[in-house]
């Protein structure tokens, strides 16, 4: 059977060491044991033999999984990739490793038992040449007050603890105490933003974000605002605060970390260096929600290029920072690939994708040009996402768009008919959704299906009324048609969701704006719509309304 390797710092050791030191991986402790006399007094004769700390890492069988040197003031943990924490609440390794100088547990220790997750974390002090004390702490529930309970420090041969109940027992109270069931699937977030824009601007954004992380079926159990005069081009925050977050994040049960802010990609992988959750930003976040609801051929094509264009300045390295943006939250879609691929065949691709667009925009276009041959004005519902165009799209047209009060329920772009009287018609198209800060790489990608824009008569921009921050949507869309050469285009400002606010409030908006209300699910509330509409398109008088 081959031995495993010693890890850490074994230059300088002699041959008949390290095979001392691998003997240890023949050693079992009996599973209701935290250690037995014999391995203790083994590591701590070993110890003093080359005068650097020794560590073993021991899972609930027993079972040694590595031995690891050190120097004479502290040891590296090794990766542990292949004892992932996941979903559970401690990862089912326990630390024992000697003190040379019988001194207590430190800052380093206690770091290393909150961001790994350990069962227990042990210190043996070796005194008078011999084992002698044993310095022992736990993490607590996160709930607690404080977040690891110290032990009393006790002679080695009087230590006792049945390690099974103990463990079963904090196990148990962290699950119990814990948001969501261990059972639900889904990825558990951190929501970050660290900015030094004012906080209600923050606070705002980064409730957006949470809508955002529902859109993508994540479950957010915290969020953490972070004012600060000068941004950290390292890792956005200090290196002190990022530790706090993420073990706070770890006691919590989360399996993800998402950042408001775009990261770079050295931020992404520095950041990623300190842990094992999966570090994520803005913009994959939306590139997941956008390649978990494209469908049709344009969709399809415009998100995997969105994502390699993303991904492509990221695939600097194998390595756990860079693997982790495969699979999950992040990595899915119709452009999910190894991040191992070669530079090159990324490019290839991204150019194929580019003529595969450039061919469906030729088709686009060549249906534009039968509906202009045979004279039908076009409408295009545009706004921000969740504000209700494909709702109205279904009650105006009495049709069957796929609708959902989510953020990017609708991806795809969809295009119905509606008759007016006099034998009028037109098409009415509803448009992927605005936002904030869209990122660049989807702009780009879906321009094309944007520039359809381009082609209507008449835009219904559409704001939802009832959302506290509607005034910042508005200017987000306006910004956003600005940018795509749209803001000269003859606009209708409609009001949404009238029916959650108070009748004369909704009326003071509409009038404030010179725009019209409606509700979306009550037809009732749609003639003055449609008068606007057919006096904007046919520029008369209308004569009533046929639905």
């Amino acid at each position: 059977m081959e031995i495993a390797s010693v890890f850490g710092n074994t230059a300088g050791l002699k041959k008949q060491d390290i095979k001392t030191l691998e003997r240890l991986y023949r050693r079992r402790i009996p599973p209701e044991k935290v250690f037995t006399q014999e391995i203790v007094r083994f590591i701590s004769d070993l110890s003093l033999h080359i005068n650097r700390q020794v560590a073993i890492l021991v899972n609930r069988a027993g079972v040694v999984t590595h031995v690891i040197i050190g120097d004479s003031r502290g040891i590296f943990i090794p990766d542990l990739s292949a004892f992932p924490l996941g979903k559970k609440a401690l990862r089912g390794l326990r630390l024992i490793h000697t003190h040379l100088s019988n001194e207590p547990l430190n800052l380093d220790d206690m770091t290393d038992l909150a961001l790994l997750r350990f069962d227990i974390i042990i210190a043996v002090g070796i005194k008078d040449s011999l084992p002698h004390t044993v310095y022992a702490a736990y993490l607590l529930p996160e709930s607690s007050e404080r977040p690891y309970e110290i032990m009393e420090p006790a002679r080695v041969y009087s230590f006792h603890l049945d390690f099974q109940a103990f463990i079963r027992s904090v196990e148990e109270e962290m699950d119990r105490l814990r948001y969501i069931s261990p059972d639900d699937k889904r990825e558990r977030a951190i929501l970050i933003s660290v900015s030094n824009k004012p906080r209600h601007e923050q606070e705002e954004s980064i409730a957006e974000l949470n809508e955002l992380a529902g859109s993508a079926d994540v479950v957010v159990l915290g969020s953490v605002v972070q004012r600060i005069k000068v941004v950290n081009p390292r890792l956005l925050m200090g290196m002190g605060r990022l530790r706090e977050l993420i073990i706070e994040a770890l006691s919590k049960g989360a399996t993800l970390l998402i950042f408001n802010q775009n990261l770079t990609p050295s931020q992404m992988k520095a950041i990623a260096e300190l842990t094992e959750l999966k570090v994520i930003d803005r913009t994959q976040l939306i590139l997941d929600i956008f390649a978990k609801r494209a469908h049709t051929g344009d969709g399809k094509v415009q998100v995997e290029l969105a994502q390699l264009k993303y991904r492509l300045p990221r695939l600097t390295g194998k390595g756990t920072a860079m693997s982790r943006l495969t699979g999950g939250i992040g990595g899915r879609g119709p452009g999910e690939m190894k991040l191992e691929i070669d530079r090159r065949r990324v490019r290839d691709r991204i150019h194929l994708l580019e003529r595969e667009l450039k061919k469906l925009s030729k088709a686009r276009y060549q249906r534009k040009r039968r509906r202009v041959q045979r004279g039908i004005p076009i409408v295009s519902i545009v706004g921000y996402t969740n504000a209700g165009k494909s709702t109205l799209l279904n009650n105006l047209t009495e049709s069957g768009t796929f609708t959902e009060k989510r953020m990017f329920a609708t991806l795809d772009t969809a295009s119905r008919r509606l008759r007016f009287p006099r034998e009028r018609e037109i098409i009415i198209t509803d448009t992927v959704g605005f936002i904030r800060d869209l990122p660049k790489d989807l702009m780009s990608a879906f321009k094309s299906t944007l520039e359809e824009l381009d082609d209507a008569d008449l835009l219904i921009q559409l704001v939802d009324a009832s959302n506290p921050g509607f005034e910042l949507h508005i200017q987000s869309v306006e910004r956003t048609l600005r940018e795509l050469g749209l803001s000269d285009k003859e606009r209708l400002l409609v009001f949404n969701k009238i029916d959650k606010l108070p009748p004369e409030e909704a009326g003071h908006i509409a009038v404030l704006y010179s725009a019209v209300s409606i509700s979306a699910l009550d037809r009732n509330t749609f003639p003055p719509l449609l008068s606007a509409i057919e006096e904007r398109l046919w520029s008369e008088k209308p004569a009533g309304m046929v639905v």
